[in-house]
């Protein structure tokens, strides 16, 4: 396997975000009510964390040290304010319904935590497929959890009604505490799933 695709599988699956390293819990456990709401988080903090590591990456040696969180934090806030404007343009029920959580992207740890521990250590490639990576992974748990909450707790996906009147969708999913639930879960299942191939491969 090549570097630049260990690194990409690294954010995807190995050290995911979410489910793996628990970065960026909040959006995660504000936003996921739906899946529309869900997707459209993780791809705007994927092209944040794509466009902020890449330009990072190119400033990497130019930075002074001293200030190198305040200079990541202004050119995150000025890909952020970019992204706030096409949403506003362009998809504005989007933007309405992240509200809040678009500009508190320039202080998600997930995307300080890869300026500070990838992208100022590498190349401009490598630093681009890492935040490919880790936005992609970071979209496929919020995704996920929204799947899982909308389902239950609305009984829709993407608005659509899946049971109808058949099922009961159970209320308390849709809310914050539901959140919690879904997410502490899936990341129970993972944790068992990963155990058990460990247990395999040691026998």
């Amino acid at each position: 396997m090549s570097k630049k695709n260990s690194i990409f599988l690294n954010g995807l699956v190995f050290e995911n975000p979410t489910f793996v390293q628990l970065l960026g819990m909040c959006p995660t456990l504000a936003v996921t009510t739906t899946l529309k709401n869900g997707l459209g988080m993780g791809l705007s903090a994927t092209a944040v964390l794509i466009m902020s590591n890449i330009l990072i990456s190119l400033l990497r040696k130019i930075i002074p040290d001293k200030v190198r969180i305040a200079a990541y934090i202004v050119i995150i806030a000025a890909f952020v304010t970019i992204l706030q404007m096409l949403l506003q343009s362009y998809a504005d029920s989007l933007y309405a319904s992240l509200g809040l959580f678009i500009p508190l992207i320039v202080v998600n740890c997930i995307i300080l935590a890869r300026a500070e521990a990838f992208a100022s250590k590498n190349t401009v490639g490598k630093s681009a497929m890492d935040g490919l990576g880790m936005g992609l992974g970071f979209t496929a748990a919020l995704c996920i959890i929204s799947a899982v909450r909308e389902l239950l707790g609305q009984g829709t996906i993407w608005g659509i009604a899946v049971y109808g009147n058949v099922i009961k969708p159970a209320a308390i999913i849709g809310m914050p505490p539901g959140g919690f639930i879904v997410l502490g879960i899936i990341i129970a299942a993972i944790n068992f799933i990963t155990s058990k191939k460990k247990e395999g491969g040691n026998e």
